[in-house]
């Protein structure tokens, strides 16, 4: 199955999980058993798989043929080329392809003096006014070129504006930036592209990022610290004809394989293969030659040769054009589609799978817990009433009293739950006291300080190093917390059950993990570009402490802002099934009580009554077995999809 087509059923699949999610809120609604919580989960997680991207990131130093790769890849059924793709350099800023239906097809383009301030691409994208927007005329190919042509415009300035802008200026050839006879440098006249396209992959989610040569990333840390490491699948492409050079190697380890080992998802395409095809040689020994390459290139990136992917782009896109499948198989391209499709697909769909099950399977067995109390509840009724059967007035009278005797007592029980609540507050701004933005600006600002005060490189090095300790040990306290809050909530649950038959189950358990691993990446990716040895002596301080504000505090403030948003959700949720529990057993109590008073006072049947609560339990029944069907359907579609395809085969 082609990368499109796998996408394509991919993007069903998901569409079938939303449908069933959507349908499960709705039954919840129509039987009255949701509340704002619950509807408010499920909503946000409905927003997230519909609003699922699949990131594609294409990595290459300029002439490796990345935008023509793309191209043959994705754009192949629009019949003609959708990205620019001729000799030189092509792509001039970070370019992504993507489509957003809120907005008309256009590129919106940013312009290159955005770099000299403090704010990063990311920021920018909410000031729609910065940006420059160009109509993309989708009827016209023409026109769609013109267009397009606007990434790879340059613009000329002086060498001290090229190098505020981050430009590293040299007077050499080997120079890519570099003083002309005109006293001015060319660079770049966009900083980042944004394309929207609705091209049917797109519209299903699909974005793709196309970054342009060594230079370019190494200025843009939004490339290297957030987009790159998210994407869920990276294609650093080299070419046939040159192998591994040195900026290639150099892209490779500090931005694609910086901790040695590639993650999954990363790939390595050598492109223009077809340069090889010589006809005076035959095809064994064009291949041997195309295959000793490959070994050369895998040895130089520490890889077996079997994650080189040798490719021609630019036949494999005139072999897709034209319908000519000798010339396809020839290009190699459809081992890299095959490759990409079996790593790409299954990793995204096992994340949203992962994301989904967690946040569906707490509210089901929420929902469920709740139905089965409400059926525990209903059968004690059900057994006081028919013990009445026959029994004079006076057991009538005990019974009454026993119930409200376990009425006043659960009731007198309740002043443990509100100590509980006020514990758990108290535990809850202790928490967000070291996980809170305040404390973190604030370490942000004796950090900038302490930075621009400094005398020595020493200084500015200890400055970055505690910034990064005194972070970490923010979240190990907020650990603290979060395992203090779980512990109480465990023994308060396994109390009220125990003591009231409340079917708690255990408290929904929170990390936050993820976050101290991604301030560890932070802190690496600054120990090898900001804080080292050569870059302290050798660079002005302002400098060092203006790249390390924008370049990775963002990103720690990034980590904390999604850090809080996850511990509230989380603090939530925990308290949440306590709550329901507790008032959904005064009501049963309450209802018990009722029931006996009614039967005592005359005023209705005993037999009626437990006729009326015959019914009412079948329906409890029928609700039960209807939340299986419902949830069982969205449990089936999150099988991992060998299960999944059996069943659907059965």
């Amino acid at each position: 199955m082609s990368l499109a087509n796998q996408f394509a059923a991919y993007t069903a699949w998901r569409s079938r999980l939303s449908s069933h999610i959507g349908e499960f809120q709705g039954w919840l609604n129509r039987n009255e058993l949701s509340d704002a919580q619950t509807d408010l989960r499920l909503t946000q997680l409905l927003e997230r798989l519909r609003e699922d991207r699949l990131n594609v990131a294409f990595v290459a130093e300029f002439s490796r043929g990345k935008s023509e790769l793309i191209n043959a890849i994705f754009f192949a059924d629009y019949g003609n080329r959708m990205l620019p793709s001729s000799a030189g350099r092509t792509t001039m800023c970070p370019t992504e392809l993507l489509f957003d239906a809120s907005k008309r097809p256009c590129i919106e383009l940013l312009p290159i003096q955005t770099r000299a301030t403090n704010s990063g691409v990311i920021e920018y994208k909410s000031f729609p006014e910065e940006w420059t927007a160009v109509p993309l005329d989708t009827e016209s190919p023409n026109g769609m070129q013109d267009a397009l042509s606007h990434v790879s415009e340059t613009t000329r300035v002086t060498s001290e504006e090229a190098a505020r802008l981050g430009f590293e200026v040299g007077q050499g050839d080997a120079e890519l930036y570099r003083v002309g006879e005109d006293g001015l440098v060319e660079v770049p006249r966009w900083r980042h592209a944004m394309i929207n396209f609705p091209h049917p992959l797109l519209k299903q989610g699909l974005v793709i990022l196309d970054t342009p040569g060594l230079n370019a990333i190494g200025a843009e840390p939004e490339l290297t610290l957030s987009q790159l490491p998210s994407a869920h699948a990276v294609l650093f492409i080299l070419a046939a004809d040159t192998g591994v050079t040195q900026s290639d190697l150099a892209i490779w380890k500090e931005h694609i394989c910086g901790g040695g080992t590639p993650k999954r998802g990363r790939m390595v395409v050598m492109n223009k293969i077809d340069g090889q095809w010589d006809e005076l040689k035959t095809h064994v020994e064009i291949d041997a030659e195309i295959q000793k390459q490959a070994a050369s290139c895998a040895r130089i990136l520490a890889l077996p040769t079997s994650q080189i992917f040798p490719v021609s782009a630019q036949k494999g896109l005139v072999a897709k054009i034209n319908g000519d499948n000798t010339l396809l198989e020839r290009s190699r391209l459809p081992r890299l589609e095959s490759a990409l499709s079996e790593e790409l697909i299954p990793a995204k769909r096992d994340i949203v799978c992962e994301n989904t099950e967690s946040e569906f399977g707490d509210v089901s067995r929420r929902v469920r817990g709740l139905l089965e109390s409400r059926l525990a509840g209903l059968r004690e009724q059900l057994t006081e009433l028919t013990e009445l059967r026959g029994k004079n007035k006076g057991v009538v009278e005990y019974m009454m009293g026993k119930v409200r005797a376990e009425k006043d007592e659960f009731e007198s029980g309740l002043q443990r739950y509100y100590a509980v609540r006020s514990v758990f507050s108290t535990l809850t701004n202790n928490l967000f006291s070291h996980l809170g933005l305040d404390s973190l600006r604030q370490l942000t600002h004796e950090t900038r300080e302490t930075m621009l005060d400094a005398a020595f490189s020493k200084t500015l090095s200890e400055a970055m190093a505690t910034y990064f300790g005194r972070s970490r040990e923010a979240l190990t306290r907020s650990n603290s917390e979060i395992n203090e809050i779980l512990s109480m909530m465990a023994a308060v649950y396994k109390k009220f059950a125990v003591e009231h038959g409340l079917k708690l189950g255990a408290p929904t358990a929170f990390s936050l993990l993820r976050y101290e691993k991604e301030l560890d990446r932070l802190q690496a990716w600054c120990d090898s570009h900001l804080n080292t040895m050569v870059s302290l002596l050798t660079t002005d301080k302002k400098h060092i402490t203006q790249k390390f504000f924008e370049e990775v505090a963002v990103q720690v403030r990034r980590a904390f802002e999604h850090a809080n948003k996850d511990a509230e959700i989380w603090l939530r949720a925990i308290m949440a099934p306590m709550e329901t529990q507790v008032r959904e057993h005064q009501i049963q109590l309450k209802r018990r009580l009722e029931s006996i008073k009614r039967i005592h006072q005359a005023t209705d049947t005993l037999e009626d009554r437990i006729a009326e609560l015959d019914n009412v339990e079948k329906n409890l029944l029928q609700q039960i077995q209807s939340l299986e069907d419902i949830a069982g359907r969205v449990r089936e579609m999150l099988l991992p999809l060998d299960v999944q395809q059996e069943l659907e085969a059965a």
